[in-house]
């Protein structure tokens, strides 16, 4: 059962000003991981979405995590299995596949090497095993994504 953990009042404050930053041109990393205004369509009301995340790199490939769970932005991703990252002028659209526990596991470990703090909330640390990475990719959905041409 994948989890749903309350957003805090900082985080949404602090969402609000990454994006217009992200917006305005300027490029935020979050500790080594580059932040980008992801975009999809409601699931329900068809309107574009968009809310800063912060992508993790993987031998060239890009992958999402929620390191809150159930949240709107994922149940929009897997009904739109598309979506946008803008960062700076640039927007690349991207499929999205979510992946399984046991495909995000090794993804998610490889994240805590670089101590990012938004990994900091599955619940493992970095001398986890990749059994507790897989436990914690249950209850925190990830997703790959591939450019489209």
């Amino acid at each position: 059962m994948v989890k749903k953990q309350p957003i805090l009042r900082f985080a949404r404050v602090g969402n609000r000003v990454i994006t217009a930053l992200l917006r305005t041109g300027i490029k935020l990393n979050g500790l080594g991981y580059p932040m980008y205004l992801l975009t999809v369509r409601g699931r329900k009301s068809g309107l574009l979405r968009t809310t800063p995340i912060v992508v993790l790199m993987r031998q060239n490939e890009y992958y999402l995590g929620s390191p809150y769970g159930m949240v709107d932005w994922v149940r929009n991703l897997r009904a739109a299995r598309e979506a946008t990252l803008t960062r700076g002028r640039r927007t690349e659209t991207f499929t999205a596949r979510e992946l399984s526990p046991k495909e995000a596991a090794p993804v998610l470990k490889e994240a805590f090497k670089k101590d990012n703090p938004f990994v900091r909330s599955y619940g493992v640390t970095p001398q986890s095993s990749l059994e507790e990475f897989e436990r914690a990719a249950m209850t925190h959905p990830f997703f790959h994504l591939q450019r489209t041409s």
